[in-house]
């Protein structure tokens, strides 16, 4: 199987708060946090998916001059993960606070910082800084700020036919423009989204309904895969005219943040090791099983745990034994 390919993250890695509270506050009230953790997140869990299962990663996207962007760099240098662009003097790295309420739930305020204010040089320097071979993931995080989303778009319509593009959407796709995602649609290899952004995309609540739909939305020859937590996921594979549904693993879910990270970044480096988009899938769904079974975000798997899980032959054929 192949190694000479890259994860790259034409994203955000910005700071995650968690703070776990009984309940959320009532407008204008308060409440005493019972545990606070500070760590890289975004994009850090799925180059993280990716750099734990041998893939190497490359961070292609902004990183501030401050305490958060320190954080940042530390946390992308301790998982081996390269970086592209300088740090941007004139500002922080953004952040996000999650509110983990008593019954699991999670409320989120983004607050962005340098990341939100990519220049065209630096859209020109991340667009230079791909190969052939490479495995670019892009965000709807990032497609739908006001000033990244523009500048990737054009970067992405613009990458040569030997780049393979993955796009994961978000919860947000249906706030970003038609002038920037459809161009990014047009360019994607691989769209992978959970069942509820593959709803928002084309109203459908059945998922192997919105992967037919979708299919419509993309050019001929890309894959999709729709995520469903632990149902697997639905799988329409490139040349393949099936929608195929690719099962999960039961597990003792422990937190759930991160899952769909660990998911694609498991899936893009299973696709560069050279695996099938069904075994690909099936290892990706593994990745985000072991994900959940522990707290935190950047939580999938090394090679040896995912082989674990999946058996020894099913390893081999991923060539992970």
């Amino acid at each position: 199987m192949s190694s000479d390919y890259r994860v790259v993250l034409a994203g955000n890695v910005i700071v995650d708060l968690v703070i776990d509270v009984p309940s959320l506050p009532e407008r204008g009230g308060d409440v005493i946090g019972t545990r606070t953790e500070l760590y890289a997140g975004g994009g850090f869990n799925t180059l993280t998916a990716a750099r734990r299962l041998g893939a190497e990663a490359v961070y292609a996207g902004l990183h501030g001059t401050g305490p958060y962007g320190e954080l940042v760099r530390a946390s992308l240098a301790a998982e081996g993960i390269g970086l592209v662009l300088p740090e941007r003097s004139d500002g922080d790295t953004g952040f996000c606070v999650a509110l983990v309420d008593g019954g699991g739930e999670r409320t989120f305020v983004t607050s962005f910082g340098v990341d939100a204010r990519m220049t065209s040089d630096e859209a020109e320097t991340i667009a230079a800084s791909v190969r052939g071979g490479d495995l670019v993931q892009v965000s709807g995080y990032s497609l739908v700020m006001q000033v990244n989303g523009p500048l990737l778009s054009r970067t992405v319509a613009s990458l040569a036919e030997d780049v393979r593009v993955c796009l994961d959407p978000g919860p947000l796709v249906a706030d970003i423009p038609a002038e920037v995602l459809d161009p990014v649609l047009a360019r994607t290899d691989w769209l992978s989204c959970n069942a509820r952004e593959a709803q928002l995309m084309t109203g459908m609540a059945e998922p192997g309904e919105a992967v037919q739909v979708l299919r419509g939305r993309l050019r001929s020859g890309a894959g999709i895969v729709v995520r469903a937590d632990k149902d697997g996921c639905w799988l329409a594979a490139p040349g393949s005219p099936d929608i195929v549904h690719v099962p999960g693993f039961p597990v003792n879910v422990v937190d759930s943040n991160g899952a769909g990270d660990a998911h694609v970044g498991a899936f893009l480096a299973l696709l560069g090791r050279g695996a099938s988009a069904y075994d690909a899938a099936r290892g990706a769904n593994a990745a985000a099983a072991l994900a959940v079974t522990r707290r935190g975000p950047a939580t999938g798997p090394t090679t040896a745990e995912l082989a674990a899980l999946l058996g020894e032959e099913r390893s081999r054929t991923l060539g992970l034994s």
